[in-house]
C-alpha cells in the first residue's frame, strides 16, 4: 500500500459497521462482504466527503459521475457470481471501486471509462493502491473487441438498450448485470447468453444510476 494512504482503526471499524449494514439489507455472499470490508472506500472520495465514506450512500466523484452506494456495488457483484479467473468487462470505471471489488474476488478485470479526466485520475489512484486492472479510455457501447470474449460483464450506468457489440463479445453461458431503463429509476437485470445468441432475463428490483452515454469525453486534463 502506498504510504500516502492511511487506513486507521477508525476507518476499519466504520467498514465493519458498513458490512453489517449491507448484510442486514440482504447481501449473503460472504466473499463479497469480505471484499467490501477490506477495501478502504475513503481512498476513492474527495476530501470533502471523507467523513461520509462509510455511509451506505452514493457520492460525487467528478465529471458528473458518482461512486455507487456500497449496497448497490455488493448487489451487482453478488448477481455476477464471480469465480476466480473470470474475465470480466466493466462498462463505466468511475472511481475504480467496483473494479477493485471484482479483483478481490479473483476476477481479471477490463474496464472502460468515457471521461478522460476520470480515467487518468482513477488509473493513478489504483496504481498507487497497488491494484492493476486493465483500464481503457473509450466508448463503453463498443466494448473491447481486441480482448473478447468475456466470461461476464457488468454495466455501472443506466442503459436503455444493450449494445449489440457487447452481446457479441460475451461467451455463451456468460451473464451481463445491467441497470436497464430510461428515467430516474431502472430495473436491475441479469441477462444470460444462450446457445442461440438470445438472452434469458431475470429482474432484480429497482435502482438508480447515472445514464450510460455514447462517445468519449476529453476535458483536456
Amino acid at each position: 500500500m502506498n504510504k500516502d494512504f492511511k487506513d486507521t482503526y477508525r476507518h476499519q471499524g466504520l467498514r465493519k459497521k458498513l458490512v453489517e449494514e449491507i448484510r442486514a439489507k440482504g447481501i449473503k455472499e460472504e466473499r463479497v462482504l469480505d471484499a467490501i470490508g477490506k477495501i478502504p472506500r475513503h481512498y476513492f472520495l474527495d476530501s470533502s466527503f471523507l467523513e461520509f465514506a462509510y455511509q451506505d450512500k452514493a457520492f460525487p466523484i467528478g465529471a458528473g459521475q458518482t461512486i455507487s452506494q456500497p449496497y448497490t456495488v455488493a448487489f451487482q457483484t453478488e448477481l455476477l457470481e464471480v469465480e476466480k479467473g473470470d474475465k470480466i468487462l466493466e462498462i463505466g470505471t468511475g472511481s475504480g471501486y467496483q473494479a477493485i471489488v471484482l479483483m478481490e474476488l479473483g476476477a481479471r478485470v477490463y474496464s472502460i471509462e468515457r471521461h478522460k479526466s476520470l480515467y487518468v485520475k482513477t488509473k493513478q489512484r489504483l496504481a498507487a493502491m497497488n491494484y492493476h486492472p486493465r483500464l481503457f479510455y473509450g466508448d463503453g457501447y463498443k466494448g473491447l473487441v481486441a480482448y473478447e470474449p468475456f466470461d461476464k460483464m457488468i454495466i455501472t450506468a443506466a442503459a436503455s438498450e444493450l449494445p449489440e457489440k457487447l452481446k457479441k463479445q460475451l461467451k455463451v453461458g456468460g451473464k451481463i448485470i445491467i441497470p436497464f431503463g430510461e428515467g430516474d429509476v431502472q430495473e436491475m437485470l441479469c441477462m444470460q447468453k444462450q446457445e442461440n445468441g438470445e438472452f434469458a432475463i431475470k429482474k432484480h428490483g429497482k435502482f438508480q444510476f447515472v445514464p450510460m452515454l455514447k462517445g468519449m469525453v476529453n476535458s483536456g486534463k
